[in-house]
């Protein structure tokens, strides 16, 4: 099968177009036909190296963390999909691989696509849909009646999760440049920060949530929008004790981490406030909560540019130049 493949680490090295073996099928797992694949950061990230300590894969592998597609063949232990199921899913880590025309990925970890949208539309939801249901619904517990500071309201995350928040009846506060502030506005956002010309913090105050997903300076700006008992919840790191035992890091590894976020969470417990770092998991259950959302119109997919698949270098490329609003998506079928 096609596929782009990481042949050794390093900055901004392109993907290289090959053949390869369609991957092996486990007991659990549902071999998808990929129709369309989105581009995430993480992409990029994994490609340069920077995951390396916490997602050691060997090389060479094929990279993509969103498909959307047809299943094509289900393990023996697999009861809850059938060929020709039109599913959608973010593989486990250490099982990606969406930028190749087939993918095996962990049934638990997949859902129907939602019937009201495209494939192309299905690709860009799970990594960013599960990122913000995990930081907003799991993590912080957002209610009715709270307020929440959502960062590049008009990114991939961003345009999820004010959409999740304002469903779950959260005042939205937001950053994004004045020639996005209508499209974050249209998905629910109430205050919207222009942050070439404000600084937010000087803007905000007395929020429950922050959702970060901005570099350190940022971070440690987002505690003084905070009240006491406010949760600060980072997918930008720094990585914590938590999430080190969660993965069950070596001890030197953990060592790492505890001091990486030392400062941030110190300061934290002196504003009394609590800070957590989310790197998402795969969760088909969570997927198929999301499809019920989009299938009732409560969020809707926003999707930049759609890429032809063997332009996949250059929708990369356009994803790290900071410039898209909401996903970009792959169509390999």
């Amino acid at each position: 099968m096609k596929a782009f493949i990481v042949d050794r680490y390093g900055k901004g090295k392109p993907l290289r177009a090959g053949d390869v073996p369609e991957p092996d099928l486990r007991d659990d797992e549902v071999l998808i036909e990929v129709h369309a694949a989105a581009v995430n950061l993480i992409d990029a990230k994994v490609r340069d190296g920077e995951f390396k300590l916490i997602l050691p894969y060997r090389t060479p592998f094929v990279l993509g963390h969103d498909v959307a597609g047809v299943v094509v063949r289900v393990g023996p232990r697999v009861r809850q999909f059938k060929a020709g199921d039109e599913v959608y899913a973010r593989p486990d880590d250490l099982r990606i691989g969406t930028f190749a025309e087939f993918v095996a990925v962990k049934a638990d970890s997949v859902a129907l696509k939602p019937r009201n949208i495209t494939m192309e539309e299905a690709a860009s939801i799970p990594l960013v849909g599960l990122t913000a249901w995990q930081a907003l619904v799991e993590m912080a517990k957002l209610g009715k009646g709270q307020k929440v500071f959502i960062q590049a309201g008009s990114g991939g995350v961003g345009t999820f999760a004010i959409q999740l928040a304002r469903h779950l009846g959260a005042t939205v506060a937001t950053t994004t440049s004045a020639g996005n502030a209508a499209l974050v506005k249209s998905l629910g956002a109430d205050v919207v920060v222009d942050y070439r010309k404000d600084a937010f913090e000087d803007q905000l105050r007395n929020y429950d949530v922050v959702l970060n997903s901005q570099d350190e300076q940022t971070l440690k700006k987002s505690l003084g929008v905070l009240k006491p008992g406010g949760h600060l919840i980072s997918i930008s790191g720094p990585p914590d004790p938590q999430f080190a035992e969660d993965i069950k890091a070596p001890w030197p590894v953990r060592q790492v981490m505890r001091a990486l976020s030392f400062g941030v969470r110190r300061q934290a417990r002196r504003l009394r406030l609590s800070y957590a770092f989310l790197f998402m998991k795969a969760s088909g259950s969570q997927l198929k909560q999301i499809a019920s959302l989009i299938e009732a119109g409560a969020i809707r997919p926003v999707v930049d540019k759609v890429f032809p698949f063997d332009a996949t270098n250059e929708a990369i490329a356009y994803v790290e130049s900071g410039r898209a609003k909401g996903k970009v998506v792959i169509k390999v079928r």
